[in-house]
């Protein structure tokens, strides 16, 4: 059975999504966060304290956005993956990787200065660039949204992907700095069951 190590809030709610979308059976076990301060057992599993981990039998995935494509192509429904002979294969990699590595990095950024080091030299102006770049990224990005989807005219784990950088936002008061297509698109995400068992499970926990 697969194994999730994950934090509330954290950007392990992909893998816990995807699992839930897939309906694959799992264990999950909820640590505070950051984990590497919070949990100091876990560093004996996970030496660089960070979430997620999966582990299944052999396999060890610690990024989010990997993980996702990982349970689409390894157990669960075609469907979360876009195979590379598909319409819309390039806009499933690049946005899968987009969620993470274009929209959730200035969101930390914007953590950083705004909640964790409000009274660092600059923190203002730098948690304000990092809003501003965060929209920025979403414009330039929203006339490929394909109505409802962002790739394959389907959901999949590229949906994932970036509406964990759109929950991420709205939960840290950036909601208002969503463009109109992408705001639509997490609406649609967040109504699905497989998000719904998702925080239902977390909660849980």
């Amino acid at each position: 059975m697969v194994t999730l190590y994950h934090s509330r809030g954290a950007r392990s709610f992909r893998a816990l999504w995807a699992l839930e979308e897939l309906g694959l059976p799992y264990t999950l076990h909820v640590l505070p966060f950051p984990p590497r301060e919070q949990a100091s057992d876990y560093l004996s599993i996970n030496p660089a304290g960070t979430v997620p981990l999966l582990i299944d039998g052999e396999m060890r995935l610690t990024e989010s956005a990997a993980i996702c494509h990982y349970l689409a192509t390894r157990h669960g429904s075609s469907s979360l993956a876009v195979a590379p002979d598909e319409p819309g294969y390039a806009d499933y990699l690049d946005f899968l990787l987009m969620g993470e590595a274009t929209f959730t990095i200035p969101l930390t950024t914007y953590l950083r200065y705004a909640r964790h080091e409000p009274n660092a030299p600059g923190a203002a102006e730098l948690a304000e660039k990092a809003a501003r770049r965060f929209t920025s990224k979403l414009e330039t990005s929203a006339s490929r949204l394909l109505g409802t989807y962002l790739a394959a005219d389907r959901f999949t784990a590229a949906d994932i992907s970036v509406g964990f950088a759109l929950q991420l936002a709205t939960v840290i008061g950036l909601g208002d700095r969503i463009p109109a297509a992408f705001a639509a698109h997490f609406e649609h995400m967040r109504a699905r069951p497989g998000y719904r068992r998702a925080r239902e499970a977390e909660r849980r926990a």
